[in-house]
């Protein structure tokens, strides 16, 4: 097959915060503030080197979440920024962790924490929040404290940061063009492959087909996240590192909501939530300027629930008394989902090789402990855009030694390392249970690495159990079965008949915050799909998908992209309202028959998704 072939000096795959900072380094040693080069390109003699960035969605400003940071790196970057300059920005001025009872009684608490919620209720009214069926922690641990820091949207900064970028000449960056995969030789990456188009769903060639281009480069830049194609290719290709996984993930989803009149809660005010709606479920709400809140919930891979469907506990959270009587009345700006690398510095990848670095989430940046990661992203990317000036300017080329000395050096020696180290193992003990990796997170954190809850990870397709032994005691295997065959008929999931049936209270929608599921893709997402390209979920071996009783990817999907098929028990897929998350290729509950580590689900590049940059 014949391919167009571009050849420039570096290749970015993603922007992100982690790539925002390596192109705002590298921008500032290869062209000075006039725009004229510093050094030149080896392609092009008399212009800087040249630099393109590969984005897959529809815009450099589609983020993902509302964050809360320390941003420290990013003020390194910028040490004249001020919030007000980054549009939905905002110093941070109030912290709360929350613990949430049950006020509806469907919860699965553990024995502990039933006992906890009694000692609770019979202080009663001499703790603070109680009236609202919640407690106000007194106490935040100083490795969970945010102070000094900023909450804003990804979504924004990104756009700040790209328009920066693109400003200086040093860079261009294209949206809607998904990297496919690497280009490799002899173990040698040189370059990507951008994904074809002009195709059918099933990516085979139509009238106006158009082969993927191939850009070769001296360096490529890989930052596209924890289930980005090229990242995972490169794990394929190299394996992990000894007693590193990719078996810890969570999906965030959350909603950016207009405030009503009488809620009370200030610009820059922080809640972190624990224990509602089911105990391994945590929470967040983050004030922003002009009375908006990012608000939203995290389910981890560890929460053993066979179809943990996040926006039905989404829809749940937001109900809460002490959450629900400050945001109703408000308002539906935007709405999404991502996936989180939750094994952090377990699940650091090789960082460098011939021809290629890693930077960002996908790299194992995220702290696990602090429950923080854009600054961490923002400063692997600072780093290597030092270490490729210097190698630049020493005219070296980018090996995967050289590298090593640069790039690599400069992160072992940074406070994102030293934190990522004490953070390492604080989230082991979860794979034990909620209550001890609560422990575990506090041994750790209050420790400084040294004592943590030591716990062996496992893939989630191992942790999954079936619906019939998660439900039992609590619906019969006759009553599931029932449920199962009046679902698949209808091509329904089954998370809503099953947690009605366990006492959850069913969901009023009001048109402003309580919308439903399809209604949150059309007035908070903005969800579209570019035609031309092939599905970019799809099932490694049918088989074991019409073997499979769970199907958590359909019960799990955040977009409901992902549904039952009542004609064949391999799930149907309908791109134009997935959103990207990636949460079915960790959500499955099976593995793949060609490596354990992953699973049944094949997840690819492809263009579109959500289209909000206030996310």
């Amino acid at each position: 097959m014949e391919r167009q072939v571009m050849e420039t000096d570096i290749v970015c795959v993603g922007f992100g915060p982690a790539m925002g900072g390596f192109l705002t380094t590298l921008a500032r040693g290869i062209v000075n503030e006039d725009g004229s080069p510093v050094m030149e390109s080896e392609l092009m003699p008399g212009m800087p080197p040249q630099v393109i960035c590969y984005e897959r969605a529809d815009d450099v400003g589609v983020g993902v979440s509302g964050v809360v940071s320390k941003a420290r790196g990013i003020r390194a970057s910028f040490p004249d920024m001020k919030p007000s300059d980054v549009p939905m920005c905002a110093p941070i001025t109030d912290e709360k962790v929350v613990y949430l009872l049950d006020p509806v009684g469907a919860s699965r608490r553990p024995l502990l924490m039933r006992m906890k919620d009694k000692v609770i209720k019979a202080l009663g009214k001499r703790l603070p929040g109680y009236a609202d069926m919640a407690v106000e922690l007194p106490y935040i641990p100083e490795f969970l404290q945010k102070h000094g820091g900023m909450t804003f949207s990804i979504g924004q900064f990104n756009q700040w940061v790209g328009g920066n970028v693109m400003a200086t000449g040093a860079a261009q960056i294209w949206p809607s063009s998904p990297v496919a995969e690497p280009l490799v030789e002899n173990r040698q990456v040189v370059g990507v492959r951008l994904a074809d188009q002009g195709v059918d769903k099933a990516g085979k060639p139509e009238a106006a087909y158009m082969p993927g281009m191939d850009v070769r480069a001296k360096l490529t830049v890989v930052g596209d996240g924890p289930v980005g194609p090229v990242g995972r290719a490169l794990d394929n290709l190299h394996g992990l590192p000894a007693g590193h996984h990719h078996r810890d993930y969570a999906v965030g989803m959350k909603m950016v909501i207009d405030l009503p009149g009488h809620c009370p809660w200030k610009e820059g005010t922080v809640i972190h939530t624990i224990g509602f709606p089911e105990p391994e479920i945590f929470g967040f709400l983050y004030v922003l300027p002009g009375r908006v809140a990012a608000m939203g919930i995290f389910v981890p891979s560890w929460f053993d629930n066979p179809v943990r469907t996040a926006y039905r506990y989404l829809q749940h959270w937001m109900q809460h008394p002490y959450i629900w009587k400050n945001i109703k009345g408000g308002e539906l700006r935007s709405w999404g989902a991502k996936t989180l690398q939750e094994a952090g510095k377990s699940g650091e990848p090789y960082l460098v090789g011939n021809g290629y670095a890693r930077i960002g989430e996908g790299s194992g940046t995220t702290n696990v402990l602090t429950g923080s990661g854009v600054d961490e992203a923002w400063t692997s990317g600072v780093l290597l855009g030092e270490a490729v000036v210097h190698l630049l300017e020493q005219g070296l080329p980018f090996t995967a030694e050289n590298l090593e000395k640069t790039y690599v050096a400069r992160r072992r020696a940074s406070w994102l390392e030293e934190e990522a180290r004490i953070a390492a193992r604080s989230r082991e003990g979860f794979a034990a249970g909620f209550l001890p990796g609560l422990i575990g997170m506090g041994l750790c954190g209050l420790t400084k690495g040294a004592l943590c809850w030591p716990a062996a990870s496992k893939p989630t397709w191992k942790r999954i159990p079936s619906i019939e032994e998660y439900y039992r005691g609590r619906i019969s295997c006759e009553d599931i079965a029932t449920i199962r065959r009046e679902a698949t008929a209808k091509g329904r999931p089954l998370h809503d008949a099953l947690m009605d049936r366990v006492g959850w209270p069913a969901i009023v929608c009001d048109g402003k915050l309580l919308v439903s599921h399809q209604d949150a893709l059309l007035l908070g997402g903005k969800v579209q799909a570019a035609p031309g390209y092939a599905d970019h979920v799809t099932f490694e071996n049918p088989d074991v998908c019409r073997a499979c009783c769970e199907k958590t990817c359909i019960e799990a999907c955040s977009g409901q992209a992902i549904t039952t098929n009542p004609d064949d028990g391999v799930p149907l897929f309908d791109r134009e309202k997935c959103v990207h998350c990636g949460a079915c290729l960790w959500n499955c509950s099976k593995p793949s028959l060609a490596d354990p580590e992953r699973t049944n689900v094949v997840f690819k590049a492809a263009a579109g998704g959500l289209h909000s940059a206030e996310n």
